[in-house]
């Protein structure tokens, strides 16, 4: 989701579309929450 966020943004930004910027930021940003954010009880970090 990230990796697809950041192309939308680079797209959006060469071809001067606003809503493919908008739509790759927020492509990213919930990609980066949802990398830290352990779902379904399982634990991905190691203490």
């Amino acid at each position: 989701m990230v990796v697809l966020g950041v192309i939308l943004l680079i797209i959006g930004l060469v071809a001067d579309i606003s809503i493919l910027v908008t739509i790759g930021i927020i492509l990213a940003v919930v990609g980066v929450i949802l990398n830290l954010v352990p779902i379904g009880g399982t634990r991905r970090r190691v203490f």
